[in-house]
């Protein structure tokens, strides 16, 4: 997250910093599996993991223990961060852009090989869900995607995500 990070915005808010760090804060504790494997159990799921973070992570930021200390404000712009807020509003939030486009980019570069060798995913779910990625991207970020170092079938499978209607 912070290589790319770093490449999308190399000037990115202290903010933007911490939330694309913490955007899976303890993701362990909520797993996939503990909801139904359904369209509607996955959007469930990624709902509450981030909302989940984001307290987490507003909570460990606002401690004692953070020194020197975060003022309100800045907590809880990290935790809307996290919460990915204004993400598909007309003119919404820049920095939730980033912080989507940071997480696709992660997905491409170093997941995306592994998930598509899953038994289950087979050559047009791949596509589907290559479609739905590069839908949530923002143009920079289908930039930095485009110039990835990627395996040959994961450029394929690119490649005929983006020549279909």
């Amino acid at each position: 997250m912070t290589r790319w990070l770093a490449s999308r915005k190399p000037d990115a808010s202290p903010a933007l910093q911490l939330a694309c760090r913490a955007q899976h804060f303890r993701r362990w504790e909520l797993p996939r599996s503990s909801y139904p494997m359904t369209r509607a159990g996955y959007l469930t799921w990624r709902a509450k993991q981030k909302s989940q973070a984001a307290a987490q992570v507003a909570s460990l930021l606002g401690s004692s223990e953070i020194q020197p200390a975060l003022a309100a404000d800045e907590v809880e712009r990290v935790a809307a961060l996290v919460r990915k807020e204004g993400l598909a509003t007309a003119g919404g939030d820049d920095e939730t852009q980033v912080l989507e486009d940071v997480a696709c980019l992660v997905f491409l570069d170093d997941q995306f090989d592994g998930f598509e060798q899953k038994s289950e995913i087979d050559e047009d779910k791949a596509v589907t869900i290559l479609r739905k990625t590069w839908a949530k991207m923002s143009d920079e970020g289908r930039t930095l995607a485009l110039g990835m170092q990627l395996s040959e079938r994961a450029a394929a499978l690119i490649q005929k995500a983006l020549s279909q209607d």
